[in-house]
């Protein structure tokens, strides 16, 4: 089955992943937050092209000789990446070995795309935008009840040292001390790894 992408973006360093990594960014998203930095992930009219996994797979592979250098590999992202469990399962089980997998996730999905992935997956950046439901509601106009039950699944099945939680500074919806909040939480759930940053409102 082909699947909408808004693009492939090659030669990423320090960006999304280990050594040399290649993004897939996937069409879809389930979030409308007020800053999106992909609107096109939600336009009809965003899609780059349609591929299959193995299609995905001859398209990135062109970069094989980097990853294996520097131990790097693709990182899956959009939109919501997770909305395509199927196709990202279909890709691990047919790419090479030694390839680094990581994926940039909400996590504000059905639990079962999370549990499909995570045989794969190598690393988890996540960002949650703010732990208060009320603020995360404001800014992404979606319920955070799903994304904190997938995050304590995570935390139960997968090494922390895995999983990077990626707390903004959203102008206009949260604060430092909700961000410190959220920090205060999460930590208290066992993760440990955190990229705190503020967004660029363009």
């Amino acid at each position: 089955m082909k699947t909408p992408l808004i693009g492939i973006c090659r030669h990423r360093l320090s960006t999304d992943g280990q050594g040399v990594t290649t993004l897939v960014a996937f069409h879809g998203c389930p979030l409308r937050c007020r800053y999106c930095l992909n609107e096109q992930c939600l336009r009809p009219d965003g899609v780059w092209q349609q591929m299959d996994a193995q299609q995905i797979l001859d398209e990135v592979m062109i970069d094989d000789l980097y990853f294996k250098a520097t131990n790097g590999g693709v990182t899956f992202g959009g939109g919501e990446p997770l909305l395509r469990s199927d196709e990202i399962v279909a890709f691990c089980l047919m790419k090479p070995a030694d390839w680094h997998i990581a994926i940039e996730t909400s996590l504000n999905v059905d639990l079962r795309h999370l549990q499909a992935v995570a045989p794969y997956i190598d690393h988890y950046i996540i960002d949650v935008k703010d732990m208060n439901p009320n603020i995360y509601r404001r800014y992404t106009s979606v319920d955070n009840s799903q994304v904190i039950d997938n995050l304590c699944w995570l935390i139960a099945h997968v090494d922390a040292k895995k999983i990077t939680i990626r707390l903004p500074y959203i102008p206009d919806y949260n604060t430092p001390t909700d961000i410190a909040q959220s920090r205060t939480q999460l930590e208290s759930m066992g993760f440990t790894n955190f990229d705190c940053f503020d967004y660029v409102i363009r």
